[in-house]
């Protein structure tokens, strides 16, 4: 019988699932070979973690372990149903604010390190968070797609820690549609992308008008697993970030408010690297909703989780 200790939270309405204890090692190597190793053991202790009867499917895992980058506090591999994730913008909030409640941090700034690189994270108050992001950028501007059932869609592939399509002017818009209807359509057109050149897309952002007073837009994000996010996303929004300041719709230091689909939000801004890349920054704030012991009994026929 296994014994696993979490502490749970929500931002911006998006839960992350912080493992403190019961899993095996990933060794000390650099953040790559633990990723290695967290695949080789995905199945067996970490996707149990996320899936019902213990969790539901837009629930983020986060494994943290000691630092192996310079001036970093933590390393950290978020993960979702389907598998690793490289980086993961209300995880980082979730996980900075989860460690404050703990009492291993204070208000101030932080590094922590992902499989795709070093991002700054500042603890404003025990809820309020804002992150530097890893450098973001427009791949491809005004990509069309045939979507089946649906016609054509244009869209803009942009990278913000993990890879997006960003669908400005969707069929199904959010805030019109209900939250089915987002999710088929946000589905289709991730597997019509799939299928004509674009595999790396896993994430798709539909856009609509905001309802909050403050926000410039509505978004509607499909995360991997096939969830949607209840937050604006992180990773969503700093590739939106990019995408709107390639074509000068956001000047560098320009706050942006993105609006969730549930009506929470996030304020980013962004900062000119250069060579096309920008470096976003996100705030938001998380609660923690519980510290708890998930049991895993062989007995049981759900041990590792429903799968369908």
């Amino acid at each position: 019988m296994s014994r696993i200790k979490v502490i749970d939270s929500h931002t911006e309405g998006e839960p992350t699932r912080l493992v403190l204890d019961g899993v095996p090692s990933l060794g000390d190597g650099p953040i790559a070979s633990r990723v290695q190793k967290f695949r080789e053991n995905f199945e067996d202790w970490f996707a149990p973690l996320l899936r019902e009867p213990r969790a539901y499917e837009a629930m983020v895992g986060a494994w943290v372990g000691e630092p192996t980058a310079p001036g970093a506090i933590k390393d950290v591999i978020f993960f979702n149903p389907a598998g690793p994730l490289g980086m993961c913008g209300h995880g980082t909030i979730g996980l900075v604010a989860s460690l404050a409640f703990l009492g291993e941090i204070e208000p101030g700034q932080y590094k922590i390190n992902t499989p795709v690189g070093v991002v700054s994270a500042e603890l404003l108050d025990v809820n309020t968070v804002r992150i530097q992001n890893v450098p973001s950028y427009l791949k491809a501007q005004d990509v069309a797609v045939d979507v089946p059932n649906y016609g054509p869609v244009v869209g803009d592939i942009a990278y913000g820690g993990n890879w997006f399509y960003l669908a400005y002017d969707p069929h199904v818009i959010p805030g019109e549609a209900t939250l089915e209807e987002m999710t088929r359509y946000s589905w289709a057109i991730r597997r019509a992308l799939n299928q004509n050149g674009y595999p790396e897309i896993d994430h798709v952002e539909l856009f609509g008008a905001p309802t909050l007073p403050n926000a410039q837009s509505k978004n509607f994000v499909l995360c991997p697993s096939g969830e949607y996010d209840r937050s604006p996303c992180g990773t969503g929004t700093s590739a939106k970030l990019a995408s709107l300041f390639s074509r000068g719709k956001l000047a560098a230091g320009q706050d942006y408010v993105q609006e969730s689909v549930i009506g929470t939000s996030f304020t980013g801004s962004v900062v000119d690297l250069g060579d096309g890349k920008v470096r976003p920054t996100i705030q938001g704030q998380a609660y923690v909703t519980g510290i708890s012991e998930l049991i895993f009994d062989p007995a049981d026929s759900l041990c590792r989780g429903i799968q369908l």
